[in-house]
């Protein structure tokens, strides 16, 4: 289904989602001390030897930062030559980067999705069109809802917040000459095996795939992500970004985070993420409502994170928070509404915990 920004969810009331909140601000301040299932950065990170490399670049503070090295281990890591590569503070300033650089006479954003990548397209000027997909077919791409005539197409895989992952192939069929493709990646590490990535392909046209550092890693606060593109669009982007945009430290992590034993333990968690979300949805399956019915999950679920539907959800995230945890609201996101919540993926020790608040504040 294709809207225009302020046309709402089909059968409720129009309404315009806030698309600069974030899962960091259920845990902000004084909520900083509440459990944490409303940021999807993996607990534990960053690990010490990660640390330890990003303290060792701080010796080199006074030189400005020279981006080669870092960018040449992301190619590597990709398969990838130098020239389709960019580093940036994070995906979030990708998406700043393409909105500034982008030529598109009728940018269309799909959602449910992060909702940075049209806010950025709204602050530059741009019209969107959104391209609702819906809880009936599972949130799914069908490539054929997307309008022929978009010249820039922005996609989550896997998408947060429905943890759902496209196929490649449907994905794919989205590229076309004169039409930008953004494929944004920032979970794809966390996914085992990367089955569904597009990030090495060099045969797309228009293929622009986003990758985060932030997300397996735990360096939200460093800010570190980068592009993968065909040379001349790396080129555009680079000519709209600031110069010197990513601190030695982001750097060092960067390169650090792209060697073979990094890759290594990146996958062993991807396939500890997969092993407790089952977990997760198994706990979940067990809880009822106060009138008997189970909690709605969106499945198949392959991201770090889950989306489930319930009644009173506000109401129930708001007991949740007196109960020490934070879940992250589904209803700044086009597509949902507020009886959508997204929990993050955590250890089974704290899923235990979680699902008996659960319970309680469902009962209450």
């Amino acid at each position: 289904m294709t809207t225009p920004p302020s046309a709402g969810i089909p059968g409720s009331r129009p309404y315009e989602p806030d698309l600069r909140h974030h899962g960091d601000a259920e845990v902000r301040g004084a909520d900083a001390a509440l459990t944490d299932l409303a940021v999807n950065v993996r607990t534990g990170t960053p690990p010490a030897w990660l640390k330890a490399r990003i303290a060792a670049s701080l010796d080199g503070l006074a030189a400005y930062p020279d981006g080669g090295p870092a960018r040449a281990a992301v190619a590597a890591r990709h398969g990838l030559p130098p020239e389709r590569v960019l580093l940036t503070a994070g995906a979030a300033e990708a998406f700043v980067l393409i909105a500034r650089a982008a030529r598109a006479r009728r940018p269309v954003v799909v959602h449910p999705q992060f909702t940075e990548p049209e806010a950025a397209l709204r602050d530059a000027g741009h019209p969107v069109e959104r391209v609702l997909l819906t809880e009936r077919n599972g949130f799914r791409l069908t490539a054929s809802e997307v309008p022929g005539t978009a010249d820039l197409v922005i996609i989550g895989n896997p998408t947060n917040p429905t943890s759902v992952l496209h196929p490649a192939a449907e994905i794919a069929r989205l590229a076309r000459p004169g039409r930008t493709l953004v494929v944004d990646e920032a979970f794809m590490d966390a996914v085992p095996g990367e089955h569904a990535s597009l990030a090495s392909r060099t045969d797309l046209p228009g293929l622009v795939v986003l990758r985060s550092l932030t997300k397996t890693w735990g360096l939200a606060g460093l800010r570190i992500g980068y592009v993968l593109a065909a040379p001349e669009t790396i080129a555009d982007l680079e000519r709209a970004q600031p110069l010197w945009p990513v601190s030695a430290p982001a750097l060092a992590a960067a390169e650090a985070c792209s060697e073979p034993a990094a890759l290594a333990e990146a996958a062993e968690a991807a396939r500890q993420i997969a092993a407790d979300r089952d977990h997760l949805l198994a706990r979940l399956a067990e809880i009822r409502t106060p009138d008997g019915r189970k909690i709605h999950v969106t499945t198949p679920a392959e991201g770090p994170f889950v989306l489930i539907r319930l009644p009173d959800a506000a109401a129930v995230r708001t007991r949740l928070r007196t109960l020490g945890f934070a879940v992250r609201r589904g209803d700044t996101f086009p597509g949902l509404g507020p009886e959508w919540l997204r929990l993050a993926v955590r250890d089974r020790t704290t899923t235990d915990r979680f699902t008996e608040a659960l319970s309680k504040a469902l009962t209450d």
